[in-house]
């Protein structure tokens, strides 16, 4: 019995490998702009990868190019997709500030609550409205992270006088004007210039999630984290999204095409976005066991931010109405997904 328990996982594999037809390998060029022990690949993009060749019989492959090995910076990952330079990406499309309006209300102040929900409802939303903005790419999944916290160098933030006089940095357009309602003067700039930028004094702190911390060592470099009420939605976030060239895709012969549409789409969004939440907890306690300072601000305060920051969203039903796109409809749509 012991001996055919053993065997079920091998037979079973030969009986994936008879269902498909014999194909020449296809070798996926995968680049993202994080280091090779990221969560990004060490979670995601490793596992993800290893799925498809296993379902493919070991006829779709990656190559996964971390921290920008094939040239370029992250603001060009979205476009390197569309133009064939890669055939896989994860990027943040709202590097490219105002190009991805209509998806960007997840970055809206005080939004999310969990990666998995939020990943899953950005899904859906970008399904139904956004179409257009990613035109030129087959995206295969989105993904958000689990909520930023406000990590410092010199000071804690506590309350909203505390944001003065700071040098925040804000992954994206909207966070950029979050940082700046609470009173803090905005630096914009992608993930992997922070720890310089911190370790050097350009910044005196930045709006991340723990998730980065082993990844970029950031835990060494801040010695103050402040948390928001965990009753109440997180204070910002950022979107991502796993995007193919439409090309490559079209190239594939149907049954692996199967295989890749098998591993994209809400689930699979929503997958990823449970591995953000899982994250946390062990990020966090790296932060814990150097001895840094962390306060949770209290609920009755981190209201007073979400009243300054009520512009942001405001603002943003104004520009997409503009566009001529319902901004209300779209702002109450994608509240109404998250909740699902």
């Amino acid at each position: 019995m012991k001996t055919r328990a053993l065997l079920l996982p091998v037979l079973a594999a030969g009986a994936m490998a008879g269902a498909l037809p014999s194909h020449a390998e296809v070798v996926l060029k995968v680049h993202h702009m994080l280091p090779p022990s990221s969560t990004a690949q060490t979670k995601l993009l490793g596992p993800w990868c290893a799925k498809i060749a296993a379902e493919s019989a070991g006829e779709l492959k990656c190559q996964i190019y971390p921290s920008m090995q094939l040239g370029g910076m992250p603001t060009q990952l979205f476009d390197q997709a569309k133009d064939g330079v890669a055939d896989i990406i994860l990027t943040v499309p709202t590097y490219q500030a105002a190009r991805f309006t209509v998806t960007e209300v997840f970055e809206l102040p005080f939004m999310t609550n969990t990666a998995e929900k939020a990943s899953r409802a950005l899904w859906n939303y970008a399904a139904k409205y956004a179409a257009e903005e990613y035109k030129g790419v087959r995206p295969l999944a989105f993904h958000t992270h689990e909520g930023a916290q406000i990590h410092t160098t010199k000071k804690q933030v506590r309350t909203m006088a505390d944001f003065a006089g700071l040098k925040l940095r804000a992954p994206s357009r909207l966070s950029t004007k979050l940082v700046a309602a609470l009173g803090s003067t905005p630096v914009p700039m992608p993930v992997p210039q922070v720890p310089e930028s911190l370790a050097k004094g350009v910044i005196d702190g930045a709006l991340l999630p723990w998730e980065v911390m082993s990844g970029l060592k950031l835990d060494e470099i801040v010695k103050y984290h402040t948390e928001t009420d965990s009753s109440l939605p997180n204070i910002a976030n950022t979107i991502f999204v796993l995007a193919m060239n439409p090309a490559k895709y079209e190239s594939l012969p149907p049954e692996l095409k199967k295989v890749i549409d098998a591993n994209s789409g809400a689930e699979t969004s929503a997958w990823i976005g449970r591995i953000w939440d899982e994250t946390k907890a062990p990020n966090r306690k790296l932060a814990e066991a150097r001895n840094n300072a962390f306060y949770t601000v209290p609920a009755a305060e981190v209201q007073n931010w979400i009243k300054a920051s009520e512009g942001v969203a405001l603002e943003w039903v104004k520009e997409v109405t503009a566009k001529g796109y319902d901004g209300d409809k779209l702002l109450a749509d994608a509240k109404a997904m998250l909740m699902q």
